[in-house]
């Protein structure tokens, strides 16, 4: 919950949420990020590296940081409880068979 609030906060001083809740348009800003720390992958850094760009960090870390940065801002904003479905999705999960029945991915 702690994330959330940080993260929703720093959004809104930043001026991420003066467009409104347009939800379609957060959820691409998590794709983006997902697709940064992919293209970390490709090119070839090692995933625990951590480089700098002046005072910005870059790399496969930072990228997975800012996944859940804008996945805990979207969820602070319209009021879900990420750490309540968080462990209702793993126990349900425990009970899910070997690759949930055969799924290659």
């Amino acid at each position: 919950k702690e994330l959330q609030i940080a993260s929703h906060a720093i959004a809104v001083s930043k001026g991420w949420w003066d467009d409104g809740d347009e939800i379609p348009g957060r959820i691409a800003l998590i794709h983006s990020e997902v697709s940064e720390a992919l293209e970390e992958w490709r090119d070839n850094h090692p995933m625990s590296e951590i480089r700098w760009e002046g005072t910005k960090p870059l790399g496969f870390p930072v990228e997975l940081a800012d996944v859940l940065i804008r996945v805990t801002d979207l969820a602070e904003a319209v009021g879900v409880d990420l750490n309540e479905a968080l462990k209702l999705k793993n126990a349900y999960n425990a009970t899910r068979p070997w690759r949930h029945g055969g799924k290659r991915a």
